[in-house]
């Protein structure tokens, strides 16, 4: 099936309106919790880093707290690296990683290096399994000026005093199947085009910002990860999602006029990672183990360039 009819909401060749996406919204249902698997172990790091929850999500029945960890002994003076994860809330790797990574590198980079890492982004999102937030809005689309993602826009909001001294951003995402048995049919039939079938990549690979690529940067990260997890191969047309490969395991993006979440700093080194978590020749421990391979890779190669 490769109509927009194959997705079970909505007219072929006209976008949503409001029943449909109330019909969207009532299939939705709560199949984990941000309280036990984020607000919990971010509980336990309050001894190592400080807690500041920068906004808060209230869609009702529900409220979430928006919260990040930053650095204790943060000085002006010292580049901020920033991770960020769950952006896309079905993407369980990211968020695990932002919080592994917080578990283990508090210490690593004192007096080096400020640190900010936001674990969940999309709170409502993680608790759903689901890449969209409950107005059917993809947050990793709307990270720009007025954006009507309430998770876009209290990110933006927080980071926005930080741009200029964000040195480097790496930004932490998965590539599912379901992207293409559910979100990519969910998003044609939303926007009332037809659903063209697509690839997902066997492995890990990066999303470079084509306005900054530094090609260098994201090969550090590459090597690193190959250590733990394989590295996503190109298809046969060079591409990987349809994007040329740019090097092994890099395709490029333009952040800022996608509205993508590596795009929301002035930072030199931006990057968003992807793993590929139904891949066979994968288990859960790998991705997580490979986005915090990414993270570290990351501030490691900013702080060599100083």
């Amino acid at each position: 099936m490769t109509g927009q009819g194959s997705y079970p909401i909505g007219t072929p060749g006209q976008a949503w309106g409001d029943a449909e996406r109330a019909a969207w919204l009532a299939r939705q249902q709560r199949q984990r919790s941000h309280a036990a698997d984020v607000l919990a172990p971010v509980e336990q790091l309050r001894a190592d880093w400080e807690v500041v929850e920068y906004g808060r999500l209230d869609y009702t029945p529900d409220s979430y707290p928006l919260l990040a960890l930053r650095s204790r002994g943060w000085s002006p003076a010292l580049p901020t690296m920033l991770v960020t994860g769950g952006v896309h809330g079905y993407e369980t790797s990211g968020v695990l990683g932002a919080l592994r990574f917080a578990q283990l590198h508090a210490h690593t980079w004192r007096e080096r290096a400020n640190l900010l890492v936001v674990p969940c982004v999309s709170p409502w999102a993680w608790e759903r399994v689901q890449r969209w937030n409950p107005l059917a809005l993809d947050p990793n689309r709307n990270f720009i000026a007025a954006s009507p993602a309430p998770e876009s826009a209290a990110l933006l909001h927080f980071v926005a005093p930080l741009r200029e001294q964000v040195l480097m951003h790496i930004d932490l995402h998965e590539t599912t199947d379901t992207d293409e048995t559910e979100f990519r049919r969910a998003l044609a039939a939303r926007d009332g085009k037809p659903f063209e079938p697509g690839t997902i990549p066997d492995g890990f690979y990066l999303c470079a910002d084509q306005d900054a690529p530094e090609p260098a940067f994201q090969q550090a990260v590459i090597a690193a990860v190959s250590k733990v997890a394989h590295i996503a191969p190109a298809d046969p047309d060079g591409t990987i999602i349809g994007s040329p490969v740019v090097a092994p395991g890099v395709i490029e993006y333009p952040c800022a006029q996608w509205g993508l979440c590596a795009g929301i700093t002035a930072a030199r080194y931006r990057t968003t990672t992807e793993v590929y978590p139904d891949s066979p020749r994968a288990t859960p421990e790998q991705c997580i183990a490979a986005q915090v391979a990414a993270a570290r890779a990351a501030v490691e190669f900013a702080l060599a360039t100083m």
